[in-house]
């Protein structure tokens, strides 16, 4: 079994998923033989700090090793990756890869002798989703019912929390005036609407005035927020999103939890003020996708044929 996304699971199955990395996190003890002799490849090909440190600290605290791969310093780019990831996945027991494009990411699930784990491409970033669900059960008791309003670009987190959110009782409201259409699954919306869980609005207030969870996420992909060839775009989103930052005026009337999946451009999607208020829950939301790295590989390394 892989992890691309949510697809292949279940309602019942995520939201078991959910509660194994809480019960995982309160119980560390437990654990920390399940992935002994056990070896985790971490592919690179996106710059990363909660990826790798959160699989990296999994395999170490669940008795198993990770092994980090620069893209960059390996043949992957050179040779065709099929062959190479043949050849990897004959020497570790699963590989977690966070890629560029999810075209090359199928490829690697297709050659592999080993489970595959998306650690974020552009359609799709489960573990953080995963998180996110984890975050939202504890703070609010329960996922069922609960209302979250997604504010920012419509990408590959947005395609997770609308599947994640959907499949485990959330409520949520995507407030996304750009649509990144290099993260377009009409697959995924599709199924989303026919929840009933999922609602679109451009109304940035009014879609947080009963949120219970307000989160947003970076309004330039990291790669591209340096890159010089971007400045026109990243300058045009910018303006486009600025009267939808999450800022003390958005939230004076607002009671909801503050959520972000970092790395934060603080002044753009969000407000400093923002990040240190007392409702924000955003380094406790990133503290989390440890248990959601714990929870995914247990689920996928330790399973019998």
């Amino acid at each position: 079994m892989h992890l691309m996304n949510f697809k292949e699971l279940s309602s019942r199955e995520l939201n078991k998923l959910v509660d194994d990395a809480i019960e995982i996190k309160h119980n560390p003890e437990k654990f920390e033989k399940a992935l002994e002799q056990k070896s985790l490849a971490l592919v690179f090909q996106k710059t990363s700090t909660r990826t790798r440190v959160s699989f990296e600290v999994a395999m170490t605290q669940l008795g198993g090793h990770a092994l980090f791969i620069d893209w960059r310093t390996t043949n992957f780019g050179l040779a065709d990756l099929g062959d190479e990831v043949q050849y990897l996945s004959r020497n570790v027991d699963g590989i977690m890869a966070r890629l560029m494009r999810n075209a090359d990411l199928q490829k690697m699930m297709q050659a592999s002798k080993v489970p595959v784990i998306n650690g974020c491409d552009e359609m799709y970033h489960p573990s953080q989703c995963l998180a996110d669900l984890i975050t939202i059960k504890e703070k609010k008791g329960a996922l069922k019912g609960a209302k979250l309003v997604y504010i920012g670009i419509h990408n590959n987190v947005c395609n997770s929390l609308i599947e994640g959110c959907t499949k485990t009782g959330v409520q949520l409201t995507t407030v996304t005036p750009i649509f990144n259409d290099a993260s377009r699954d009409e697959e995924l919306l599709e199924e989303a609407k026919r929840t009933g869980l999922w609602t679109q609005s451009l109304d940035v207030k009014e879609a947080v005035a009963d949120a219970d969870f307000v989160y947003t996420d970076t309004w330039v992909d990291m790669e591209f927020f340096t890159d010089a060839k971007f400045v026109e775009e990243k300058k045009k989103r910018i303006e486009q999103m600025m009267p939808y930052q999450i800022n003390p005026e958005l939230l004076k009337a607002s009671n909801a939890y503050i959520m972000h999946d970092m790395p934060i451009h603080r002044g753009y999607e969000i407000a400093a003020e923002a990040i240190e208020n007392q409702k924000s829950i955003i380094y406790e939301q990133a503290e989390n996708r440890l248990y959601s790295a714990k929870a995914i590989l247990l689920k996928l390394l330790t399973q019998t044929d």
